[in-house]
């Protein structure tokens, strides 16, 4: 799979290690920076790069990586066709409830519904509050989970691009 890379000056390390652990289960990576690390940098500036990829179907899928993820999240959904989902760390709940209603032991249970039911074809890791297993767990599952094509949650995401205009 063809996945496209970028962070900012926080998740810089990380995403050397994360691409190197992708390119080692066969995936293609498109690094979009940045380069070099500059504390003063600007996250939009390699995220939209990584999104466009996304979103122009060069890459398949995109992980990016943040601080937080959120702005990271919020700066890849601007772009119509990209589902940027957002992972900041493992659930630490009671119980998790998966989408039946069943108690799941997985911590990771969003990260698998943001594929099944919204299509994600991005993600953005919290690179201050995620420990690099907790990254390769969470990116390998994100990438072998298939979407489950549910009429439903096409006419859902189908409302996604068109009402974004």
């Amino acid at each position: 799979m063809k996945i496209s890379l970028a962070t900012d000056h926080t998740g810089f390390e990380q995403l050397k290690d994360l691409k190197e652990y992708l390119e080692s289960l066969g995936h293609e990576c498109t690094d979009f920076g940045p380069a070099a690390l500059d504390i003063n940098d600007d996250y939009p500036d390699f995220i939209f790069k990584a999104a466009e990829a996304v979103a122009k179907g060069e890459c398949e899928r995109g992980v990016i990586l943040g601080g937080s993820g959120q702005g990271e999240a919020m700066a890849a959904n601007r772009l119509k066709g990209v589902r940027c989902a957002v992972f900041y760390g493992p659930a630490v709940v009671g119980r998790i409830i998966d989408v039946n209603g069943r108690v799941s032991s997985s911590p990771y249970e969003i990260v698998k519904l943001s594929r099944e039911h919204n299509n994600s074809n991005m993600l953005s890791l919290a690179a201050r509050f995620v420990a690099m297993t907790d990254m390769k767990q969470v990116v390998k599952l994100w990438l072998d989970t298939p979407f489950t094509e549910q009429p439903r949650h096409l006419r859902r995401i189908d409302k996604l691009d068109r009402l974004a205009g």
